[in-house]
Order: C-alpha cells, then sequence, then structure tokens
C-alpha cells in the first residue's frame, strides 16, 4: 500500500497438478488484502499469468515474481520475516508488535506454505505465527494477518489503472467498465 515499506508473501510448497488455484488464490489474497507482491516458486509460476490477468483488470499497483530458489530467496531478504503456520504464536499475542515494526519503515516478508515446510523457514522467521493452532488454509492465514497488520484499512484501497470495478450490491452481482 503507498506510503508503507514493502510487503510482500512468499509462496512454498507449490504441488504441480494439485495446487493451482491454493496458489492463484494465495496471490489474489496477497494482492486484494495490500501486499505489493507475491513471489512464486518455479513449480508455482505458472499461475503468474491468472494472477497478472486479475491485476490488469482490476487495477494494481501488484507484482508477481518468481524464485529459482525459495529458501535463498527468504535468506536474503532485508527486512522482518513472518512465517505464517498453524504451530506459531497466536496472532493476537504478536500483531502488534509486527504492526510496530511495518509502521516503523521495516519492510515485511509474509511467508506461507503448504505441505512440509523446512525446517529453515522456522529458523530465518522473525515471528511465527499462528492465526489459529488448528489445521487451516495457508490462504485464511493470509487474509486474516494481512486485515490485522493493516487493521481493516486495505478494505478502502483506491486502484489505479482498473479497467472493470465490482459494484457492490445487496443481491446479485455487476461488474461495470471504467470508463
Amino acid at each position: 500500500m503507498q506510503g508503507t515499506p514493502e510487503l510482500a508473501v512468499l509462496r512454498l510448497g507449490h504441488r504441480p497438478g494439485r495446487d493451482e488455484r491454493t496458489t492463484t488464490h494465495v496471490g489474489l489474497t496477497a494482492r486484494a488484502l495490500g501486499a505489493d507482491r507475491v513471489v512464486l516458486a518455479d513449480e508455482a509460476a505458472g499461475r503468474r499469468a491468472a494472477i497478472d490477468d486479475i491485476t490488469d483488470r482490476f487495477g494494481g499497483p501488484f507484482e508477481v515474481g518468481a524464485t529459482h530458489n525459495p529458501i535463498e530467496f527468504l535468506k536474503q531478504w532485508e527486512g522482518a520475516i513472518v512465517h505464517l503456520t498453524m504451530y506459531g504464536l497466536p496472532i493476537r499475542d504478536v500483531e502488534g508488535e509486527i504492526r510496530e515494526a511495518f509502521d516503523a519503515g521495516t519492510p515485511l516478508l509474509a511467508v506461507v506454505g503448504g505441505g512440509k515446510v523446512p525446517f529453515d523457514v522456522y529458523d530465518e522467521a522473525d515471528w511465527n505465527v499462528a492465526v489459529t493452532n488448528q489445521p487451516h488454509s495457508e490462504i485464511a492465514s493470509l487474509a486474516v494477518f494481512l486485515d490485522r497488520l493493516f487493521e481493516g484499512e486495505e478494505l478502502d484501497r483506491e486502484w489505479e489503472d482498473a479497467g472493470s470495478v465490482v459494484v457492490p450490491k445487496a443481491v446479485g452481482k455487476e461488474v461495470r467498465d471504467v470508463e
């Protein structure tokens, strides 16, 4: 979001043939709820076009990148790392500390996995954070984390260069072209 340090999301653990929708939805959730970019492992890079298409149609800015080595990307990150995992500390116990660092100008990398996450991720993280200690979706954990970080302000974001906008309605659905 404009005026804030970078907030990126690193997607780990993409399983080709199984996680296409999940990886796409991680990227779309990152975009919709305030991240500046999502970085996908090589095996997930095929999802880039679907995420870019939404950004092209509904506005940005938002970037999609890829990495050959997600663990090396993580180790080279210049900022703080928040690993979203059900094994972490409860979000309500650490969200203030994370927000304080972000508000002070520290770039954040939110890491979400699927399947077995390498232990290096737990070691490299400044915070291992759980939105719940029950099994759940990485999409859900990312959404809750971003909403807590921005305290709901991301929901009022203005989108640049949008070709289409959703018109809020109590019943039905409408998408309008921007003139």
